[in-house]
């Protein structure tokens, strides 16, 4: 299938699945003339990687996620173990989001929001936060 049915059916788009396969994440087989083609284990990986990378899995974490996918051999600790460190990461994240969200909280409060030109909002943007 081309590249467009490909993306069709995997949910991502084919600008996408051209620099997956530049950067070496996938290996799009050439027709004779030239073009990419694809069949049903190549959309299927697509997909994997849409999937992956929806759940915020980084391009490098995905690269080992389709490594141990094709490892039959492979130990399930090692995809928790990535899975896991991810899951730290969001975590962080969230963590950080939350405290940004307390900061702006605090700085919408504090500000009256009435015809005065007194704002401590920019007072505390001009100051760089420091109060």
């Amino acid at each position: 299938m081309t590249i467009g049915e490909a993306a069709k059916a995997s949910g991502l788009s084919a600008k996408t699945i051209r620099y997956y396969e530049e950067i070496g994440l996938i290996r799009a087989r050439r027709d004779a003339n030239g073009y990419r083609a694809f069949d049903a284990d190549d959309v299927h990986r697509l997909a994997f990687l849409n999937r992956s990378r929806g759940l915020g899995f980084s391009i490098e974490d995905c690269r080992a996620l389709l490594g141990l996918y094709a490892d039959t051999e492979r130990a399930s600790e090692d995809v928790k173990r990535l899975a896991s460190e991810h899951l730290a990461r969001i975590d962080a994240r969230i963590a950080d989001l939350q405290a940004l969200r307390a900061t702006v909280a605090g700085l919408v409060s504090a500000c009256a929001g009435d015809n005065r030109p007194d704002c401590p909002i920019l007072k505390d943007l001009a100051s760089g936060g420091a109060r």
